[in-house]
């Protein structure tokens, strides 16, 4: 067995979607990012990656790669499935939180669990996905950005 951990964090800004697990997550803000800045996806992407050795999401998907502009995580997110398949890793479980002053996230877990089930090929009950404020301190508090961590368990 082997685990890995993931971070990222994007500014909110206005103009631009929230999506959080490839669910839209209705809001006047959305991530700032060269791809779709979809902070959990990349955060479990960094996890798989680094659990498996593989190094992080940068190496792979640079936001130096006019290709990725816009890039929707989900498919990316298949793409490091497809690396873990290949090197003969299967996933134990994902556990991630999401941090988040506002909205609140707990009406939209259950989808986005569903939808990375899906492209994980791996069970709902594998996957734990929860959110939290930082009580309205520092920038997720003060609505500047989001966050997520993941630990992802290979075998």
């Amino acid at each position: 067995m082997r685990i890995g951990f993931g971070y990222d964090v994007h500014a909110l800004v206005a103009g631009r979607p929230l999506l959080v697990g490839g669910v839209l997550v209705p809001f006047e803000k959305g991530s700032l990012g060269h791809s779709d800045g979809d902070v959990l996806i990349h955060a479990i992407m960094d996890a798989l990656l680094g659990a498996a050795a593989l190094g992080d999401i940068g190496r792979h998907f640079p936001d130096t790669e006019p290709m990725l502009k816009d890039a929707d995580s989900t498919v990316l997110l298949g793409q490091v499935m497809a690396m873990l398949v290949s090197k003969g890793f299967k996933v134990g479980n994902i556990d991630a939180t999401v941090c988040l002053q506002e909205p609140k996230l707990s009406p939209y877990i259950k989808e986005m669990t569903t939808t990375m089930s899906s492209i994980m090929g791996i069970g709902e009950d594998q996957i734990s996905i929860k959110a939290t404020t930082t009580e309205h301190m520092g920038f997720t508090g003060r609505g500047e950005g989001i966050s997520a961590y993941a630990v992802a368990l290979i075998h």
